[in-house]
């Protein structure tokens, strides 16, 4: 099982965008060297609280400071992108990196976005997939290219001049391509099915509670069968905030302490989807009614707190609970107390994921 960070990265309205921007930095250097595997980092270009507009930009900061990281983007906002310019730089990313470099993509989730890009009103769903077949279509592809589009056509034909090498774009270093990866929140995501169909990795988001998990599986599972092939577990990420610390006090101490990261954190998503009208993302079982659907609730069910001992049994319990997964996702919470964060991440790499990873090696293998 993969061990990596997921990293919206969500902070607060305290901190400024430099001391925001160093402190995504130092985290993933931090799980660099603690042996994670994976850094997942998302995109909005308008959000203070979100605040990282290019998520290649920023990784690329990151590459030559690290050694076993592999990157990737939660996600690329594919409608909010014109399709060349994400082959391009897609694939000097992929060769910076030397492959260190898992695409994530959809269809962008952040209503400000929308209105700035001019999606709103528009089937987003189909234009990222337009988008990421014609990115395909130009890396299997010499020129001249010619790929009209209902959304955007891409064409270079009557400027090729094969004699100066002027025309080509550049194919990524992985071949054919990077691994595509895909979120998903809602219950019975459509997006779910997607990945299964395409064969893409799944990322399941921390701010669900297992039953939704349970339906993400059965649609990615559903879908990869209708193209007559098998779901692969090791392709599925779920992310998950936790918090590991030396005593199970130290842990209901931070969680009691008003204004917490967490805390802050599971407010603005549930306003926010309070006020989209979408809170049945935050329901903590399948049958109760929306008087229940609180933010108390869903804090106690999502969240993961607790000594090493007692995270390791939850982790384990989920794992039996909606099967095995190839990668666990820590989710990035702003370092309101570094020293409490740095240790978590600790804990987690050292003690609770060596005992997690071979319970969920036999049961897959069972």
């Amino acid at each position: 099982m993969k061990l990596g960070l997921f990293s919206m990265p969500l902070h607060t309205l305290k901190l400024g965008y430099k001391e925001m921007y160093d402190q995504d930095l130092e985290a993933a250097l931090l799980c660099d060297r603690l042996g994670f595997d994976e850094y997942w980092l998302g995109e909005h270009t308008s959000a203070k609280v979100e605040p990282i507009s290019d998520a290649l930009q920023f990784m690329s900061a990151l590459l030559p400071q690290t050694r076993n990281l592999v990157f990737g983007t939660g996600v690329l906002n594919l409608p909010q992108h014109f399709p060349p310019k994400v082959a391009a730089d897609v694939a000097l990313f992929d060769h910076m990196s030397n492959g260190r470099f898992l695409m994530g993509i959809g269809p962008g989730g952040l209503p400000s976005d929308f209105e700035l890009y001019g999606t709103a009103a528009k089937p987003r769903g189909e234009m990222m997939i337009e988008c990421i077949d014609m990115v395909h279509k130009i890396w299997a592809s010499d020129p001249p290219y010619d790929f009209p589009g209902k959304f955007w056509s891409v064409r270079i034909a009557d400027s090729f001049q094969a004699d100066l090498g002027i025309g080509p774009m550049p194919k990524p270093y992985q071949k054919p391509y990077p691994p595509v990866f895909t979120s998903a929140m809602n219950p019975n995501s459509g997006m779910a099915r997607l990945a299964g169909e395409r064969g893409w990795g799944l990322i399941s988001a921390n701010f669900n509670a297992n039953w939704v998990l349970h339906t993400h599986w059965q649609g990615y599972a559903a879908g990869a069968e209708s193209k007559g092939a098998r779901a692969d577990r090791a392709k599925w990420r779920i992310a998950r905030s936790i918090l590991v610390t030396d005593s199970e006090g130290r842990a209901a101490d931070y969680l009691a302490t008003p204004g917490n990261t967490i805390r802050d954190y599971y407010n603005y998503l549930f306003v926010q989807f309070t006020r989209t009208k979408n809170l049945q993302i935050f329901k903590t079982a399948p049958d109760i009614g929306p008087e229940n659907v609180t933010l108390d609730a869903g804090i106690r069910t999502m969240v993961i707190a607790g000594t090493a001992k007692s995270v390791t049994e939850r982790l384990v319990a989920l794992v039996d609970d909606v099967g095995p997964f190839g990668g666990l996702l820590m989710a990035f919470h702003e370092w309101d107390d570094k020293a409490l964060w740095q240790r978590s991440m600790q804990l987690l790499a050292q003690e609770v994921m060596p005992v997690v990873s071979r319970h969920a090696a036999a049961k897959l293998a069972a």
